[in-house]
């Protein structure tokens, strides 16, 4: 993840909490959605405002892809 720049440290002010045994007796693994890649035509500024935010700037785009997929989802039900 550090390397794909989704990294975000641990804030100062974050509380700590204990993960005792009855967490991990109902702990389950949840799999991300699978990628595809595709060709994807944005306009430059789109592109350039995403970029400019570092990092990881695809995966961003990603997410808010998903918020509105989302959003969206839930007003078609």
């Amino acid at each position: 993840m550090a390397a794909r720049g989704d990294c975000v440290p641990t804030r100062a002010d974050a509380p700590e909490i204990e993960l005792d045994e009855d967490f991990w007796r109902h702990a389950h693994i949840v799999a991300p959605p699978g990628k595809t890649s595709v060709h994807l035509r944005l306009d430059r500024d789109v592109l350039a405002w995403f970029k400019a935010q570092g990092r990881g700037h695809l995966t961003r785009m990603n997410a808010v892809l998903r918020a509105y997929m989302e959003a969206h989802r839930r007003n078609l039900r």
